[in-house]
């Protein structure tokens, strides 16, 4: 890192703009989901009708990020999941549900009645085959021309990456899980 700050800007190809894009966080650490509620403030900050699709959240679980979307901000929510795969007691149910999600999901994007859809853990199921990687791919390249979309989750598939526009590894440091801390209420959900 220069200890002096740069006096020119950085060196790009000509600009241009662009009616929407694809956002990826992906990576082993945290702020995935996290950012890309930010995009959400802001999206809703510029009255863009905002969707967002939790693939592996459960409504039953109250988090903060989806009461103020929800019920301030006024962002169509749908956290359709069934929560940690190795809490379930039947996976087969957790993918029937993950493929409900992803009915909805892409419903939203083919609507046009969004200028933003968050698809918050999709690369879960898709990694676990539960959903189609080339339909999720070929809803994104299809979207209406002013549909953008972010997409959250781990070990994002080299096909997400590919049409993305903006991909970003969050890589873990140090994780407060790791010393057995729990999940903190207002920090982390």
């Amino acid at each position: 890192m220069s200890e002096t700050p740069p006096t020119q800007p950085p060196d790009v190809q000509t600009q241009k703009r662009a009616a929407s894009l694809v956002i990826v966080n992906t990576g082993d650490g945290k702020g995935k989901s996290s950012s890309a509620f930010g995009v959400v403030i802001r999206s809703v900050a510029r009255n863009w009708n905002v969707a967002v699709i939790q693939f592996l959240k459960s409504g039953n679980w109250n988090t903060g990020e989806e009461s103020v979307c929800r019920e301030k901000l006024g962002v169509d929510w749908w956290a359709i999941g069934e929560g940690f795969s190795w809490e379930s007691e039947d996976l087969s149910e957790d993918e029937a549900v993950a493929q409900v999600a992803w009915a909805h999901a892409k419903n939203c994007i083919a609507s046009g009645e969004y200028q933003l859809v968050v698809l918050d853990e999709v690369t879960y199921p898709a990694n676990w085959g539960w959903i189609s990687k080339e339909e999720l791919v070929s809803a994104v390249i299809g979207r209406p021309e002013k549909t953008n979309i972010v997409m959250t989750g781990r070990d994002a598939p080299p096909e997400f990456v590919e049409i993305a526009d903006t991909v970003t590894e969050m890589h873990n440091v140090k994780h407060a899980y790791e010393k057995g801390i729990v999940a903190k209420k207002g920090i982390d959900y």
